[in-house]
């Protein structure tokens, strides 16, 4: 009798969640009706996988992707038409609606081609994707691929389930968290990853795994957290911070943006307005705690947070408008946009930051398709599958050289079939063609060249390329040609110079070696490893510079590790993050 009594009040949730769908457009907190069924709600569906066998890699967001998935609600097709609009030229499409008929009718009345439009019919109850949709992991970084799907945190059964349809449909693995003391609640929305290792998140992933969720999800530290990361998806380092007081989501996506390895793209509001405050503090936290996947301090961009036309920002009844919302598909990003006298500095900041991309702003806050007062934007609507064989191309790109000297470019170059050649490509800023010099292949998927800058002061813009012995090419930045990283070419302090050859350490964080490319520094070199009370666990003097250390670390040693380059130069510090 109990087990028909559960049994009933499922069912009886289950078709108010259909009700409710049917009759309002969901937005992407919980409404009032949902709030009272999240106790009684069965989050856990007994779905559980293993996670996978070997090691795998989460792909991030600007990597090369296959499909864009959306899910049409009929209440936005302006904004979903423009987005279907920009990503069929760039990858295929699935888009999940029981009326293909009418959705293919409006696409093509749009001028929008179908021919790399996929449909699915499956039940769907809301258009926010990205927090239940999954995210592309890969084996030994670039093998199979699948997806893993985690408890979405909103009593909305179909779409919880959504990932698994995209799995059936293109005929890909997945990995489920929803039972066992592997369950987890996340979202989408509250994810950014690097592709190296490392990810962000709200402290809601905290919260909601906690001991009293309402999930029914068993309760969990972080570091129980930590380790489902890293089993499921590859993570050495997941980063959290604080909630903000006027974001009801608490999704990191509303505010912060990783445009790459490095760089960290930041909503900013006037001093002392919203979440203003806390977002400054959050990156505060992270500049002090955490180092780039390159041993090297995060870059942060700032792009203002448009009020509403009253002036009202999230403090003062004005919807949380950013820009940071935006969504990378291959060569084009799209942006949320709201009115023309702040999107076109915002547009324009973003095509500075990204040279090269196709930035295409979609107004998400027009009186008919009003998607912003919801709680989300372009981010929040879409989301990705990566491609069955990514070709990998990692480089820190370098900022600055002196007039005539030698540039060594380094990359992490990788591809299940092998790499057939690389090269790095680079011109004059002024000049339209590039010079091809060969990249020499090091170890352990590294490859190497050496540029020899002009001997006047300006800019040299370059980019790498690389073909895979399956005969897949790729380039980094993706957009190459049109796109490049830029070298300032100037006179540069024997520190600053030495400041650009050192790079490194890889990787970071690390439960083993970090290595060091000191390219053309001259010796001797000291050497020291200091811990974060000062003491010192390790020293060594190169007679020579001009290549790579390798440093192999006590197994004892644990947490932030300083290392300490000094020479003729003067000195040069590094932190490694020690697992």
């Amino acid at each position: 009798m109990k087990l028909f009594r559960t049994s009933l009040l499922y069912l009886v949730l289950l078709a108010l969640s259909f009700s409710v769908s049917a009759q309002e457009v969901l937005p992407r907190n919980l409404t009032k009706t949902e709030e009272g069924l999240v106790s009684s709600f069965k989050f856990r569906s007994n779905r559980m996988t293993d996670p996978p066998a070997g090691p795998v890699r989460t792909m991030a967001e600007w990597e090369e992707i296959e499909y864009l998935v959306i899910t049409w609600e009929p209440n936005f097709e302006n904004i979903l038409s423009q987005i279907v609009a920009a990503a069929v030229q760039e990858c295929k499409v699935i888009i999940t609606t029981h009326n293909e008929t009418s959705v293919a009718n409006f696409l093509t009345g749009n001028g929008v081609s179908l021919a790399n439009v996929t449909f699915m019919d499956e039940n769907w109850d809301s258009i926010w994707i990205r927090d239940y949709g999954a995210q592309t992991i890969y084996s030994d970084d670039v093998g199979e691929r699948a997806l893993i799907d985690w408890i979405y945190n909103r009593p909305r059964p179909n779409d919880d389930v959504m990932p698994s349809a995209h799995a059936s449909l293109v005929g890909m693995p997945i990995y489920i968290t929803d039972s066992g003391t592997n369950d987890l609640v996340n979202t989408g929305g509250n994810f950014m990853c690097d592709g190296m290792g490392t990810a962000f998140a709200s402290n809601l992933i905290l919260n909601e795994n906690a001991a009293g969720n309402p999930y029914g999800v068993s309760p969990k530290t972080e570091e129980e957290i930590d380790d489902i990361m890293n089993a499921y998806m590859g993570l050495d380092r997941y980063i959290k911070m604080q909630t903000l007081p006027y974001d009801v989501i608490h999704h990191i996506d509303m505010h912060m943006k990783l445009l790459d390895e490095e760089t960290l793209l930041v909503s900013q509001y006037p001093a002392g307005v919203a979440d203003g405050p806390q977002i400054e503090a959050n990156i505060e936290y992270v500049l002090n705690n955490f180092m780039s996947p390159f041993g090297t301090p995060y870059k942060v961009e700032w792009i203002p947070a448009p009020p509403s036309t009253s002036g009202a920002y999230p403090d003062t009844g004005g919807s949380y408008r950013t820009y940071t919302n935006s969504v990378f598909v291959n060569r084009t990003i799209l942006v949320p946009t709201y009115r023309p006298e702040v999107d076109t500095p915002a547009l324009a900041q973003y095509q500075e930051l990204l040279p090269g991309y196709n930035v295409v702003g979609i107004d998400v806050d027009n009186p008919g398709e009003n998607i912003i007062a919801l709680l989300g934007a372009i981010h929040c609507i879409t989301n990705a599958i990566g491609v069955e064989d990514p070709l990998w191309i990692v480089h820190q790109p370098i900022a600055e050289a002196n007039v005539s000297s030698t540039v060594t470019v380094d990359a992490m170059i990788k591809h299940n079939s092998g790499i057939s050649t690389a090269s790095v490509f680079w011109r004059e800023a002024g000049t339209t063609t590039y010079t091809e010099v060969p990249m020499s292949f090091v170890s352990d998927d590294n490859w190497t060249a050496d540029l020899t800058m002009p001997s006047v002061a300006g800019e040299v813009e370059y980019y790498i390329a690389a073909e895979a012995n399956s005969g897949k090419t790729m380039t980094r930045p993706i957009v190459a040609p049109e796109g490049y990283w830029t070298i300032q070419v100037g006179s540069l302090s024997i520190e600053d110079w030495a400041e650009q050859q050192l790079q490194g350490p890889y990787p970071n964080p690390t439960r083993g070696a970090v290595h060091f490319n000191l390219n053309q520094i001259p010796g001797p070199i000291k050497v020291r490893i200091h811990n974060l009370l000062g003491q010192q666990l390790y020293e060594t003097t190169l007679d020579q510079g001009n290549g790579q250390l390798d440093l192999n670390l006590n197994a004892d040693w644990r947490g932030t590790l300083l290392v300490t380059f000094e020479g003729d130069f003067g000195k040069i510090h590094r932190k490694v993050i020690k697992l």
